[in-house]
């Protein structure tokens, strides 16, 4: 009876080191850098009125200027999964910049840009699409409701899924890794999760 009791106490010991280690890691190597709660750490570039609203990170209005702002993380990826839960309206321009050469500076030229913008007058490069890398025929419409992307960078292989179905499917070695970035430049975006691991 001793004995039992003993083993069961290791077992619920083990059971919770376990437990406190994937949650401490994030949840299976998993962070979470958007939850609907806080804005949590980002580098700004350019300047938008980003706000954590009912649920999700929004923004609807460029604060200074005329170029697009960027929330940009602090830390490099290279090889990855990530998962990002977002709605935009039909007039968002709007996208997920990975890999980027640099931190201070964002644009399609030194990331790849997952693109958010239904109303792209080139609908090749437009949602779903990597741009100047990869094209989607028929581009999906996102305007108006929730959506999910999930987007995976190992070596040169790209995979975008949204909503399920693959939009991208390439491979592409201009940008090895780097940080990444959420971009708001037109009409309302909203993040309600973001999510990325390293692989």
């Amino acid at each position: 009876m001793k004995r039992l009791s003993i083993l069961a106490a290791g077992l619920l010991m083990g059971a919770a080191a376990v437990q406190f280690s994937s949650v401490a890691s994030g949840q299976g190597g998993w962070v979470t850098l958007v939850d609907g709660t806080k804005m949590l750490d980002w580098a700004e570039v350019g300047k938008a009125n980003w706000a954590v609203k009912d649920g999700a990170l929004v923004a609807d209005k460029i604060t200074e200027g005329k170029d697009p702002s960027y929330l940009v993380s602090k830390e490099s990826y290279k090889d990855f999964e990530m998962k990002v839960e977002f709605w935009a309206d039909d007039d968002a321009n709007s996208g997920i910049f990975i890999r980027c050469d640099q931190a201070a500076k964002i644009d399609s030229k030194i990331c790849y840009e997952v693109n958010i913008f239904d109303k792209r007058p080139d609908p090749t490069y437009g949602t779903g699409a990597i741009v100047d890398v990869a094209k989607v025929d028929p581009m999906p419409k996102v305007g108006g409701k929730w959506n999910t992307f999930e987007i995976t960078a190992k070596g040169p292989h790209l995979v975008v899924m949204l909503n399920g179905q693959k939009t991208v499917d390439v491979q592409d070695s201009k940008h090895a890794g780097g940080p990444f970035a959420l971009q708001y430049g037109a009409g309302v975006i909203k993040f309600r999760k973001v999510q990325i691991k390293s692989l």
